[in-house]
């Protein structure tokens, strides 16, 4: 089975807290009937669209993908690691925190956490989020807070403009605010424990349901590492690399480009790119195809090389399952010192 580059198709998730209109990502979404709040361009059940497992589910593909495909250190695993999506929140979302692996495994079926990054796509004036305790938070003082709706005052206050990246480690209490466009990178979970949810009810009246008890369970009291990250940019010929968070579980980098560009994936994992912006051409050994907005693309790890040939200046996310020892040193090779490289890489 020949590697080549795989589109994958989103699904649209409905949400209390989502949007009416999804443009200009979906121009096609607008005047929708009901509030979408996310789309999911790397779920189990998205739809492949071209290549050889085109027509079946991305988690039906996976099962299927030979090592070439899902990489070296990806070879075993049971089910496609990363989940990306676009966040249209058009109100507050819940104040929740996820679980870490140790707490789903012996809590939650599935026994994964869920650490995630959010790239700020766009973002409206005074648009802001909640992300970690103020110092000196106890659970006591958080009960209290829950019962007489004032948790947003004991959480950081985080202003958003585009082009921003934020690390929310797993056991960090965190909500999103509305006038912003994200597109989230994660472990592969859905796992959230709600705080704290405005009073909101469900389409048949009733308050949705809080995870109080599993909430304070989890919830890192000390000082948490995640936030606005400081991201590193490396200059290559015509590409804009901006390294914006990276962990054990996934990495991000911000490419920006207004002429071809090359590249090349490596044995050891596949990549993703996602288009935010731009349109042009994907050029590999064998085959092309057409990029635009909002596409997710799927590269198996043993492409090997391939271009990228714009027709408008073009801004994508590259996201992998990283070897952070490897990463590392691909960094120091790039003139980056350990205070550069410690700013994006999270252990």
């Amino acid at each position: 089975m020949r590697p080549e580059p795989t589109l994958l198709e989103p699904v649209f998730t409905p949400r209390i807290w989502g949007a009416r209109s999804l443009a200009p990502l979906f121009p096609h979404q607008s005047n929708l009937s009901e509030p979408i709040g996310e789309a999911w361009l790397t779920g189990h059940g998205c739809p492949v669209a071209t290549g050889p497992f085109a027509g079946k589910s991305l988690g039906a593909a996976w099962r299927e993908m030979p090592a070439e495909w899902r990489g070296t250190r990806l070879a075993q695993e049971p089910e496609f690691p990363l989940l990306v999506k676009f966040l249209f929140p058009n109100d507050k979302l819940s104040i929740q925190v996820h679980p870490d692996d140790a707490y789903a495994a012996a809590h939650d079926p599935g026994g994964r956490g869920k650490t995630e990054m959010w790239y700020a796509m766009a973002a409206k004036e005074g648009a802001e989020l909640l992300l970690g305790l103020k110092p000196g938070t106890n659970p006591e003082a958080l009960r209290a807070a829950i019962a007489g709706g004032t948790l947003e005052e004991l959480l950081e206050r985080w202003g958003v403009h585009p082009g921003e990246a934020f690390f929310v480690p797993a056991r960090a209490p965190h909500g999103i605010g509305p006038g912003m466009t994200l597109c989230e990178i994660q472990q592969y979970c859905d796992v959230t424990y709600r705080l704290y949810d405005y009073g909101r009810v469900d389409a048949s009246g009733k308050p949705r349901e809080l995870h109080v008890e599993k909430a304070l369970a989890v919830m890192n009291f000390g000082k948490t590492t995640g936030g606005r990250t400081t991201p590193v940019e490396v200059r290559e010929g015509a590409l804009q690399n901006t390294y914006l968070a990276a962990c054990r579980y996934f990495a991000a980098e911000k490419w920006e480009f207004d002429a071809a560009v090359g590249a090349r994936t490596g044995a050891a994992q596949f990549e993703l790119l996602i288009v935010l912006d731009g349109a042009g051409r994907l050029e590999w050994n064998g085959g092309a195809n057409k990029y635009e907005r909002a596409h997710a693309w799927l590269l198996p790890a043993t492409l090997g090389a391939y271009r990228l040939v714009p027709d408008r200046e073009t801004g994508l996310l590259r996201a992998y399952v990283p070897d952070l020892a490897a990463l590392r040193g691909e960094l120091r090779r790039r003139g980056l010192d350990k205070a550069a490289i410690s700013r994006v890489v999270f252990d």
